[in-house]
Parts: structure tokens; sequence; C-alpha cells
């Protein structure tokens, strides 16, 4: 048993040591501090010695000369006490400072990780990429809540087109923006997965006098009510949620989406106004635009993305959630003008009402023709198709001459719960091991950010 007690004690102390010596990794932004502290503590032994030495030298024989001579080990060489006397003051500096960093930090900090895998963890996101994804609905949400993982530089850009459900709801009766896609990124970037995100997407029953509506979307109308500014009540529900990262409008006017869809049965083409009617129309879009026309942009979102290191556009609902971004000709321009790499990441399936029948070439031809050129480096498609979908949904299959379109990034993207959507894991791998390790396509371009 004593032999069994000493291996667990020198085995605790030995992992002790290997997580004290992790504060000492480049990149934590901790060195400089202790450097700091032991300078400080080196003047203070400075001036202390400076005492001890006038007191030798100069006070009277007494009796306590004997005792300090001896707490002050002169009875050893001089190289050996400076050895005794820094190792035990560097060893008192390095107790004191992890339990000060303990005492201020444990409120802050999951007690099931050491401190040290949070703030490594901390500084290498803060240290990450400037990535802007735009998109809509659940697809958005999927690559979100994968690449926040990898960095805190993280901005969605979302619509604000949206009439349809509790968001079109509270926007015709109230007047504020569609709260609902800002409302799902919140939640996508939240680091806390539990009970406070299930409490912010919660959504009342009709039968409670709340229409259906979300607690997320009614939070962030009355915190637009009480700030008197809708830009102001996303900034106080990031916070409130512990987002690192940012949710941005496209733009702050009430835009409507206007299109001409053929309808399947006649052929005839009609006019259809509002983002839920569109779907619901169940035909071919012909052509989609935004009223008002050329709407300004949000100027944070044109700063966004100029600033990007990474442009992901998609996945989403093409002609409802990612086309009224680009339909603000401001954002269209800057994405073009931007110096940053661009993603394409088609969607996995076709949704009814929108893309049926749609190809991955399709989906592109679609982007192209409304931003007027092909501003993307790679375009992401999925690759596997063993799951069995829902009737009415195909999957979204790349062209045999796809790739001499446009270079082109193959992958297995599917959820396998759930196969029509995105998995998060999946994307997110796939976006950031093309931009950090060059894989596929990129390998040739030279004027890429260090990984």
């Amino acid at each position: 048993m004593p032999r069994k007690t000493n291996a667990k004690w020198f085995q605790r102390l030995r992992q002790s040591f290997h997580l004290a010596l992790r504060w000492l990794i480049p990149g934590i932004g901790v060195k400089r501090w202790i450097a700091v502290i032991l300078a400080g503590t080196t003047l203070i032994g400075l001036g202390f010695a400076v005492l001890v030495i006038d007191l030798y030298r100069n006070a009277p024989d007494t009796w306590w000369l004997p005792v300090l001579s001896f707490i002050s080990l002169r009875f050893l060489d001089r190289p050996l006490r400076a050895l005794i006397f820094g190792g035990l003051g560097l060893l008192l500096i390095a107790l004191g400072v992890l339990g000060l960093n303990r005492s201020l930090l444990k409120p802050f900090i999951s007690s099931s990780r050491p401190i040290i895998e949070t703030v490594s963890e901390y500084r290498r996101k803060e240290r990450g990429p400037r990535i802007v994804a735009l998109g809509g609905g659940t697809g958005l949400s999927s690559l979100l809540r994968g690449v926040k993982l990898e960095t805190h530089n993280l901005t969605a850009i979302v619509t604000v087109a949206d009439d349809g459900g509790s968001s079109g709801e509270l926007r015709q009766r109230i007047g504020i923006l569609p709260p609902g896609d800002i409302r799902n990124c919140l939640a996508a970037l939240s680091n806390d997965e539990e009970l406070l995100t299930q409490l912010f997407q919660y959504r009342f029953a009709q039968s409670a006098g709340l229409g259906g509506h979300s607690l997320g979307n009614l939070l962030i109308t009355a915190l637009t009510d009480i700030t008197g500014s809708f830009e102001e009540a996303v900034s106080e529900t990031r916070r409130v949620l512990a987002v690192q990262g940012q949710v941005l409008p496209a733009t702050l006017h009430d835009v409507r989406l206007v299109a001409d869809v053929e309808l399947p049965q006649t052929g005839q083409q009609v006019r259809v106004k509002g983002e839920s009617k569109i779907t619901e129309a169940r035909g071919r879009v012909k052509r989609i635009w935004l009223e008002p026309n050329n709407p300004l942009a949000f100027p944070p979102t044109l700063q966004a993305i100029l600033n990007a290191d990474l442009i992901v556009v998609g996945p989403g609902s093409l002609f409802t959630s990612i086309l009224p971004n680009l339909l603000v000709p401001d954002i269209a321009e800057a994405i073009k003008a931007s110096r940053a790499i661009k993603f394409f990441v088609c969607n996995v399936a076709t949704q009814q009402g929108e893309t049926s029948g749609f190809t991955c070439g399709d989906h592109l031809d679609t982007l192209v023709k409304h931003l007027g050129s092909n501003p993307f480096d790679v375009m992401i498609c999925n690759n596997s198709f063993v799951k069995k979908l829902a009737p009415g949904v195909e999957w979204v299959k790349p062209e045999p001459d796809l790739d001499k379109r446009v270079s082109v990034y193959f992958a297995d993207l599917v959820d396998d719960e759930n196969p029509w959507r995105h998995d998060d894991t999946k994307l997110a791998r796939a976006v950031m091991d093309l931009f950090y390790e060059r894989t596929g396509p990129l390998g040739g371009r030279e004027d890429l950010p260090p990984a």
C-alpha cells in the first residue's frame, strides 16, 4: 500500500509540474507578466539585501546577529546561498501567482477544465482568422456552430427580408426588423450550449397567448424598444449569451423580397411578394429582387467583409436566405473588392419550392447571375449520397464538367441523422482544412495568409 500511495503521489506531482510548464507555451501572453513580477521581486530582494548588509557592517554586536547570520546561511558559500534563496523565491512566486489566478478566475472558468487549457484555447481562438459567413436558416447555424471552435473573429451576416412565422408577425405588428435568423445565429455562436441557449430558442405554444413566438425573438424585440435601436438590441443580446463573434444585419432598411415565379402546373409567371410566399408558390423562381431597390448596407457589415481573411457564402436557402444578402448592392461589391479567400458552400439537398431539380452548377449559376461575375476561389460540394432523403427532396449533385467552370472541393458533408442538412463538424473541418492546409484547389495561390 505505501508503494502504491507513493506512486500515485509522484504521478500527481509530475502531472502538476507538466501543467505548470504549459504556462510557458508561446502565445498565451503570460510569460511577459511573469518577467515583470520577477523583475519587481528582484528589486525588492536587492533592497532587502542592502539593508541586511548594512546591519552586518554597522550594527553593534548583539545576540540577534548570530541568529541573523544563521537564517541568512552565512556558513554556506555565496553561490549555493543564491541558488537556495532564488529557488525558494521562484517557488513562492509561482504558488502565489497560481493561487491568485485561481481565486480571480474561479467564477468565470468551468471547474472541469484546468485554467491553462481555458486560457490557451482562448488565446488560440483570439488569434484565429477573420471569417465572414453569409447565409441563413439552419445551414448558416451549422457552419457557425462548427467554425466557432476555431476562431473568435467570426461575423455572421443575415438577411432581414424574413416575413414568415414569429419574425414576420413581430415585423408586421411592431415594425422592427425580423429577429429570427439573427436569433438562430446568436444561439449557434453562444458559448453556453446548454440551458441558456435552449431557453433563448424556446418557443411558446399558441395556447399560451404568445402566438408561438420564441423567447429570443421577444427578448430582441423588448431590447429594441428599450435601447431604441435594433442593432444595439442585437449587441446587448450577444452579451447575454456570451457570444464570441458578432451577428450583423445586411441592411437596416425595411426590405421585402419579390420574385417572378413560374408555376409548374400552367407555366404562367406570377409576381410573388414576401419571402414566405415565394416558397409556398412551389414554382421555379425566374427573377428575384428587393423592394425598395438598392438599400444601403449596414456599415459595420461592409467593414467586416473588407477586413475578412475568409468569406463563406452558404449554406442556406438559395433564394430566400443567401441571395437577399447579395441583392444589397454594397455587399455584392464589397465581396468582389475584398482580398479575402472566398468559398461557396453548396447545399447538400434540394429545397421544395426553391431549388427542386437543381444541380451544383445551377446553384453557382444563380449566384453568378445576380453578382455579375464569379468571385469564388473554391466551391465546396458534398460527395456522399448514401443516405435516404425524404419524399420530394433530392441530392444536389455536381455535373461532370463542373471543375472546368470553378475550382471544386469535394467532401462528405452530410449529417447522418438529418441527411438533407450539413453536419456541423464535417463542414467546419472542410472549410478550415482548405483555409489552413492549402489542400485541393487553393494550393497555387501565393497571396494566402500564413496558417
